[in-house]
């Protein structure tokens, strides 16, 4: 079994990117949302890559709308310090439906793969084909 050049935990890159992002609004509103995210969520900042669903819900009650652009710069960050390339090879018919919590359990399972060398599997729903036609 090969080595992965990992020199940091994925849970460790995961709240280093929320921390990047949280810190775009300013370091009391950083501090502030995670006070509300374990006094009303029950959300520790530890807790967060184990709850990622949860924080994803929290972020939404929280934010609204808003939450999205979140999530989006917890990617972009995630995204630059995990170095991550992907090229969709499916259907061009079919966008994925990508969440963030999808998105972030994919970018761990691609980081900590020591084997299949980054490459990421979609399983598609079967049922669904392109050449069906309505009848």
């Amino acid at each position: 079994m090969g080595k992965r050049r990992c020199e940091k935990k994925f849970s460790t890159i995961l709240l280093d990117s929320i921390d990047e992002a949280l810190s775009t609004l300013g370091e009391n509103s950083k501090k502030a949302i995670y006070f509300h995210l374990e006094t009303k969520f029950g959300i520790s900042r530890q807790d967060i890559p184990e709850r990622i669903s949860d924080f994803s819900e929290a972020i939404d009650q929280i934010f609204g709308l808003a939450a999205q652009q979140i999530e989006i710069l917890i990617m972009k960050f995630l995204n630059q310090q995990v170095t991550c390339t992907y090229n969709w090879v499916g259907p061009k018919w079919l966008v994925p439906e990508l969440t963030f919590t999808k998105y972030v359990k994919l970018l761990e399972l691609w980081y900590e793969d020591t084997e299949e060398n980054g490459k990421v599997e979609v399983i598609l729903d079967e049922r669904r084909k392109p050449d069906q036609k309505n009848q």
